[in-house]
Formats: C-alpha cells, sequence, structure tokens
C-alpha cells in the first residue's frame, strides 16, 4: 500500500511524501526515520513514475541533464523545458516548479510538491546532490538506475508475450469448441440416447447447456474476468497474492534477490551520491516486501550503533555469500557505494537469465498442456462415432 504523508523537513518546511508501506503507522515510522515530523497520513491507491497527466520523468531528467552540461543554470534550463512543452498538464507542473524555485526554495523541495510524478528516491538522488553540487552526476545515476530498471522490467514482460497469447488463444479454440461444435454434434446424437459414453454425456450436456444460457454465460464471464483484473490493481491484492507466491520455496528465493537487486541498486546510488547509509536505507525502505523491510530497519539500528554496514545487513539476512564478499571489499576499499552497484547488477544479470530459462521450459510446457485439453475435447466429440463404427465392423 502506498501513503501521502505530509510532514515538516530538516529544514522547517512543509514536504509531501509517497511512502510503501503495510500500515499507516508504518509509513509515519519510515518519515521519522528519515528526520521529518509527520503532520498528516492518508492511503493513496498509486505510486507511479509517469504521473497521470503522462510526464514523462526519464525524458524530462535526460534534457534536463542535456542543458546542464551545455552550460544552462538549473532555473534557465527548466524554463526551456517548459517552452519546448505541449502537454497543459505538464507545463503546468513545470511552471510552479519553476515559480517555486524563484521563491528561493532548492529545487528538491520543489519536487517534493508532486508526489506523483517526482518519485521520493528522486527526490533523495537530488536532495544529496544538492549538498555536494554535484547535481549533473546525480541526474546520470538516476538515468542509469531506470535504465537497468526498465531493462529487467522489459524482459520480464517480453518473456510473458507468447504464454499470454498462447492461453488467449487456446481459451478462444475451447471456447469456441464448447459453445458452437460441441452442441451440434449434441444434435446429432440425440437419437442415440444412453448409449453415449459416460464423458461424452456430460461434455455435451455441458455444451447445450451452455449455447442455451450464452446470453448469460457470456456477460458474466467478460464481468469476472474485468474483476479480476480489478482486484490486481488494489494495493492489499497485490500485497496477499505477493505473499502467497513468497511461500513458494523456488520463487520466493527468486523474489528475495529481485528486492535486493533493487535494495543495493537504490542504496549504491544514494551513497555514491554522498547521502549518509543511516538516512539512505531509511529512503529506499519502502521499495522492500513488508518482512525485509523491518529486517532493513533493524539493520540500519546495527549500523548506527556502530556496526559494519556487511555484517548488519548480513545478520538479518539482506545479503547472499557472492553479496557478502564483495561488500567487504566495498568497505575495505571505501568504495561501497559503487561496489552495491555491481552487486545489483550481478542479481539483475541472474535474474534475467532465470526468467529466460524458466520461460523456455514453460513455453513448451503450456503448449502441451492447451494441446491436451483441446484434443480431449475433441476426442470425446469424436468418441461415440468410434464406438458405432467399431460395432458396425
Amino acid at each position: 500500500m502506498y501513503f501521502e504523508i505530509k510532514a515538516i523537513n530538516h529544514d522547517g518546511e512543509v514536504a509531501v511524501l509517497v511512502l510503501e508501506a503495510g500500515s499507516d503507522g508504518e509509513a509515519v515510522s519510515q518519515a521519522q526515520d528519515q528526520g521529518y515530523a509527520v503532520l498528516a497520513v492518508r492511503q493513496r491507491s498509486f505510486s507511479w513514475t509517469w504521473s497521470r497527466s503522462g510526464f514523462q520523468l526519464a525524458l524530462f531528467t535526460q534534457e534536463l541533464l542535456a542543458l546542464l552540461e551545455a552550460g544552462l543554470a538549473l532555473v534557465e534550463a527548466i524554463e526551456a523545458l517548459n517552452e519546448k512543452e505541449s502537454r497543459p498538464e505538464s507545463r503546468r507542473i513545470l511552471s510552479q516548479i519553476i515559480q517555486r524555485l524563484h521563491e528561493g526554495l532548492s529545487l528538491s523541495v520543489a519536487l517534493q510538491q508532486f508526489p506523483e510524478t517526482f518519485p521520493s528516491l528522486y527526490v533523495a538522488t537530488v536532495r544529496a546532490s544538492e549538498k555536494t553540487g554535484d547535481l549533473q552526476n546525480a541526474l546520470g545515476r538516476y538515468l542509469a538506475y531506470q535504465t537497468q530498471v526498465d531493462a529487467v522490467r522489459k524482459k520480464v514482460i517480453s518473456a510473458s508475450i507468447y504464454p499470454a497469447l498462447l492461453i488467449l488463444a487456446g481459451g478462444a479454440v475451447l471456447l469456441f469448441l464448447i459453445g458452437y461444435v460441441v452442441p451440434r454434434f449434441a444434435q446429432v446424437y440425440e437419437t442415440m440416447g444412453s448409449d453415449l459414453p459416460l464423458f461424452s454425456r456430460l461434455l455435451l450436456a455441458w455444451g447445450n447447456l451452455f449455447q442455451a444460457y450464452a446470453v448469460f454465460l457470456l456477460p458474466a464471464l467478460l464481468l469476472l474476468l474485468l474483476a479480476g483484473g480489478y482486484l490486481l490493481t488494489r494495493p492489499e491484492v497485490i500485497r496477499r497474492l505477493g505473499e502467497l507466491l513468497w511461500k513458494i520455496p523456488s520463487l520466493g528465493e527468486r523474489m528475495r534477490l529481485y528486492q535486493l537487486a533493487r535494495l543495493y541498486r537504490m542504496l549504491g546510488m544514494l551513497l555514491v551520491g554522498g547521502t549518509p547509509v543511516v538516512p539512505a536505507l531509511a529512503m529506499v525502505s519502502g521499495v522492500l516486501q513488508a518482512s525485509l523491510r523491518l529486517r532493513l530497519q533493524q539493520a540500519a539500528r546495527d549500523i548506527s550503533d556502530g556496526k559494519p554496514i556487511s555484517g548488519a545487513l548480513h545478520s538479518h539476512g539482506l545479503t547472499t555469500p557472492v553479496a557478502l564478499r564483495m561488500l567487504r571489499v566495498g568497505e575495505r576499499s571505501g568504495q561501497m557505494g559503487s561496489m552495491m552497484g555491481r552487486i545489483a547488477g550481478f542479481y539483475e544479470e541472474e535474474m534475467a537469465l532465470a526468467v529466460e530459462r524458466f520461460m523456455r521450459m514453460f513455453e513448451p510446457v503450456l503448449m502441451v498442456f492447451i494441446g491436451l485439453v483441446i484434443g480431449i475435447v475433441v476426442v470425446l466429440m469424436y468418441l461415440p462415432i468410434f464406438e458405432l463404427a467399431g460395432s458396425i465392423q
């Protein structure tokens, strides 16, 4: 679930945060861990990288980075982007950001006013760069992070397209057989009465039922599909479904690795940008599943007490053998941020290969299953003809 929190930041200014948490109390705790004094909290049903107005955050960041590298000042660069923008809602957002910058507010504070458009990680990256004066590199790091995340997401989506098409095609064929072909076979077999095999009679009865009540069954099926799609958009349903998937041993371990990869990627980006490790841990805790989020909070307390990062994360189950060794190397070399980025890249590649291997095995199994179901329906339709031909011989 996502919560919108109105709070006062370190500079005494009112800010709006959007955090992912299991409850409003947990969201308040996350905000307080980041140093905010919470004023109000309410639940939201979304958290998008793109706003509903279609504001393209990645494109905005890329163009802003290009203008800054060309030598334009920050306000001039955003004004230039506003002038070339054609969408009214995007122009409104940019105009308000420019207005707040002219009022003397920092860019991170201005971006915080639009939580639906600028995620908390984006704002945290900009805020860290304001302390070091390194906005260009910070934007570049965020673009690299978003590129990595999008690459993993695209691989998963592309690997899922073909199985989805197989399921849709198989379902359409099965629906056509039961709703159109089977009732016509039933008319031919009416004179045979009880001489039909049991399963053939059941199949024909179902076909006749489907044909007789198609006016009601088809809308009911459509409503059922729409209801299922709607439920899959609800945060609580997604959370419960995720908890069930986590209980599957092999799948749960893959999901854990994916979560750890996101954690290391985001944490490494913040550390490279100059954010202290404990505030950085609080900023990224919202991306984790509830149980891992609790472990991360415990690890952050251990680090505050002086425990090494690698030891704290390892003691609370937030590492793997490979990650632990790489974290220890990062501590010895003083390059913890870049080392976390390498760990994330290692596991993102491993996740992509795992998805590819699974789909290579799953697609033929799915094809066999769909073919088997359709084949059984066809055989049951023709079984009385086979028996009749045998009796004639």
